[in-house]
């Protein structure tokens, strides 16, 4: 997959993405290639289980590492600056509320910090888009291809 646009990620989104290629080089991929030439110095490859699953494996990592290395070559930094401070931007943590007394904290990102993140939400989304560049205080009107919401940001802030 060709990584064609320039992609924003915080400074750490990418130290995460960065610790994840290099556990992937390091660590599970010599241990899933030992597997693999333990299995197969087994003989018979045809039914051997251990060869068949730890051979995708290794396919699967040799991927996602080389998905890695192109993405971070890509990817834009983008570090707090004094400029964010009360408005909606990269790497914000927002506490929003809405009519009925639900309260969310969530924090904008980049699509490439998304993962196993639930208070996480891309910076592309329906909600980071109507959120972009408010302020406290200020009610947003996120649409969905069944209804509106409407929220109102408590809080802003940029540390964890």
């Amino acid at each position: 997959m060709a990584v064609t646009k320039t992609m924003l990620i915080t400074p750490e989104g990418l130290a995460q993405l960065k610790a994840e290629l290099d556990h992937l080089w390091r660590v599970e991929r010599p241990d899933i290639t030992q597997k693999v030439s333990w299995a197969a110095s087994l003989g018979d490859r045809s039914e051997n289980a251990d060869y068949h699953y730890n051979k995708k494996r290794l396919r699967e990592i040799d991927r996602r590492i080389l998905y890695l290395r192109k993405c971070i070559d890509n990817l834009k930094v983008v570090p707090y600056s004094s400029y964010q401070e009360g408005k909606v931007m990269l790497g914000a943590w927002v506490e929003i509320k809405n009519d009925q007394g639900m309260t969310n904290r969530l924090r904008l990102v980049g699509s490439e910090e998304l993962q196993g993140r639930k208070d996480h939400i891309s910076m592309d989304s329906p909600m980071a888009q109507a959120l972009w560049k408010k302020e406290v205080g200020d009610e947003v009107v996120v649409k969905t291809p069944t209804r509106s919401f409407v929220w109102r940001i408590v809080k802003i802030d940029y540390h964890p």
